[in-house]
């Protein structure tokens, strides 16, 4: 990589970090978890170090936060507002120690440090002269902040007035501004999280829409002080008590690194009891004449550093398990869980998946559990914290019968792999389940399938229970002077909703088989089945089995399908459901992508793993060309195309019908291309 190509790259990232840290600061939004930012920050200071002609000034190596916003009047921190540096694991708090040691040059006393919870909030700064408060700032991008302090006045927990002998004729006090997790629970509605409600509450222009907020505040350090006679960062933090200060219960001395790691270990089981969002642990040199003597280190203290923990994992407490039901009949248990933040978003359901899942992990209501979430996938449970069970937790007993319709639940023994499926079912049909029938059509005005603007998931609720869609179809029958009536809806919105509807009258076929939401019949299968039938009438003629005998060899379809399709076509409401959409729909024909390939004529397989293209392109790319694919080895097949480790049987019996087997070079040489 050249050197403009790498500073193309740093420069990419210095960008992204600016636009995190201006809606994290600025708006109180944070659209990547704090696991994602510290990656971020480390590649930035990753390159820094390794290519010293990379510099900016908005490297997270030289700036805090962002600037302070234009809303409230901009103030200078009489001492700046520092961050700290990022550890991950106990080796990295080794080499903290050990540059410590390095440093004083000295490694034979063992450092004492103060051990605090890194609370997941908001960071200000409190001004006190003469024992009154009279200022507070936010942290901004670390040197100048926002002037808040009206705000700030509306916090119980910070003293106005503070008259101990001791107190400090002038010092800003630090902390964090916070909700406690069991107060935002009847605010989880307007924010997304803890944190959010507290930025944005601080950033009201109306001290008095602040003070409807439940604000908290704890104190741990200090920037400016005149007067304050300490020796020891912990004697500080019984002084805040003293103070009249709120600070951490679980602040702690430890030496030693062993030791550090036990109390991580101990405070990341306890999170889910604690009733404030943490997100780590800050480790400080516990005596202030060794913090002096380290210093600091570009814009972080030597002398302390934030442990953080997995933002993808918490620990919470499993409160109740219910049962959801699915546009399959799946019946799917969710537990309800005392709501934790993780990766910054609040968790309060996780799916089990299935009966065999519960049993597996023993997973039992009022169990403490450690819940996971990576990314966008839905939460789940990792194990169950065996230690913490008590005598009140109750074992799950997964239904017999459907809680919706009162149907026999049932689990299906599979031809394939010859075991009963894992996934326990409504054994009702059709749309003859409430829950089945709800489903059904959220699926159906769904993005991939008919994509209906104004046509959401709870509106398909709301206008079931006003008994105004039962079927599909009843989508583009709607009595609109019904809905005109209807609270929050007028002329305008109905008007809206109904050119909506009318604009999906006209949808492709893939798209509508799509939409018809059969089990196993994903949008590739619908693209796949409609490029075979070609119309919508020879679709609807799939219900004879002699016609649904043409669709079996095409690659990608297989038995479960096959019989997916039939079973859909064998119950006699979703025949008169295809009938009545097909009335009133005007269903196009998948079009062809060229009609005179490179490939024309000629049907291929693939079998083995191929080079640097993933079998849904290669696929692509002989439909693209007017071939065609098969999933069998029979007389059909002009080419076998082999990659990697291919299957014996299928080369074996291509060579006894002599069929070309060719490999995947090859194969891209007729398509002009190189592997």
């Amino acid at each position: 990589m050249s050197d403009l190509e790498i500073k193309k790259k740093y420069l990419k990232k210095i960008k992204l970090i600016n636009h995190y840290n201006k809606k994290y600061f600025n708006e109180s939004i944070s659209e990547i978890t704090d696991a994602q930012y510290d990656i971020l920050k480390k590649e930035i200071i990753s390159l820094e170090k390794k290519y010293h002609f990379l510099s900016h000034k908005d490297s997270p190596s030289k700036k805090i936060g962002y600037k302070p916003s234009k809303s409230f009047k901009k103030v200078l921190h009489r001492v700046p507002m520092l961050s700290l540096g990022n550890a991950f694991n106990e080796e990295d708090l080794i080499n903290f120690e050990k540059k410590i040691h390095n440093y004083l040059n000295d490694d034979q006393n063992i450092i004492e440090y103060s051990v605090e919870p890194k609370i997941d909030g908001i960071s200000a700064s409190l001004v006190y002269k003469n024992g009154l408060f009279v200022k507070g700032l936010s942290r901004g991008d670390g040197k100048e902040g926002e002037d808040i302090t009206e705000n700030l006045k509306t916090i119980k927990d910070i003293p106005k007035k503070i008259s101990h002998k001791n107190f400090p004729s002038e010092i800003d006090i630090r902390g964090e501004i916070f909700i406690q997790n069991s107060d935002f629970v009847l605010l989880s509605e307007k924010f997304a999280n803890p944190r959010n409600a507290a930025s944005g509450s601080l950033r009201q222009k109306n001290p008095e829409q602040t003070k409807k907020i439940p604000l908290k505040f704890i104190a741990y350090t200090y920037g400016f002080e005149k007067g304050l006679n300490l020796d020891k960062q912990s004697e500080f933090l019984n002084n805040l008590s003293q103070w009249g200060f709120r600070t951490n219960p679980y602040n702690k001395v430890l030496k030693q690194t062993k030791n550090l790691m036990k109390n991580y270990y101990d405070i990341e089981k306890k999170r889910s009891e604690i009733d404030f969002d943490i997100d780590g642990i800050v480790y400080k040199v516990n005596d202030f004449n060794l913090q002096s003597r380290l210093g600091y280190v570009a814009n972080a203290p030597r002398w302390a550093i934030a442990h953080k923990f997995s933002s993808n994992k918490g620990i919470s407490k499993i409160l109740d398990i219910e049962i959801q039901v699915g546009r399959t009949g799946a019946l799917t248990p969710v537990a309800k869980i005392k709501p934790i933040n993780i990766g910054g978003v609040l968790v309060s359901n996780v799916s089990l998946h299935n009966e065999d899942e519960i049993d597996r992990k023993d997973i039992r209501i009022n169990d403490y559990v450690v819940v996971e979430r990576a990314g966008d996938v839905i939460p789940h449970i990792v194990s169950v914290e065996i230690n913490k069970r008590s005598n009140d937790t109750k074992k799950f007993l997964f239904p017999n019968i459907c809680p919706s319709c009162g149907s026999r639940t049932i689990k299906e023994y599979n031809n394939i792999t010859k075991k009963k499926d894992a996934v326990r079912r409504c054994s009702s049909e059709g749309f003859e389940c409430e829950k089945v029938a709800i489903e059904k059509i959220k699926h159906f005005v769904s993005k991939e399938a008919f994509n209906i603007d104004g046509f959401g998931k709870k509106i398909v609720e709301k206008f079931w229970d006003l008994k105004l869609v039962r079927y599909p179809q009843d989508i583009f029958k709607l009595d609109y002077s019904k809905i005109e009536k209807l609270d929050g809806w007028g002329d305008l919105s109905v008007n809206n909703l109904k050119y909506s509807i009318d604009q999906k009258k006209k949808i492709s076929l893939d798209r509508f088989i799509y939409a018809l939401g059969i089990r196993h019949i994903g949008i590739e299968t619908a693209k796949l089945i409609s490029r075979h039938v070609k119309t919508s009438k020879n679709f609807l003629n799939l219900q004879n089995d002699s016609t649904l005998t043409e669709i079996e060899n095409i690659d990608g379809i297989g038995e479960t399908q096959i019989q997916s399709i039939k079973s859909f076509f064998s119950l006699k409401i979703n025949r008169l459901i295809l009938k009545e959409l097909d009335q009133v729909l005007q269903i196009e024909s998948l079009k062809k992508i060229t009609n005179d390939g490179l490939l024309k004529g000629k049907t291929f397989m693939f079998t083995g793993k191929l080079l640097n293209i993933s079998r849904s392109e290669a696929k692509n790319l002989i439909e693209k060309n007017s071939g065609s694919l098969v999933s069998n080895v029979s007389k059909r097949l002009d080419f076998l195309i082999i990659g990697e480790k291919p299957t014996k049987r299928k080369v074996e019996s291509a060579k006894e019908l002599k069929i070309k087997i060719i490999t995947q070079s090859e194969w891209m040489k007729m398509l002009n291309l190189t592997s």
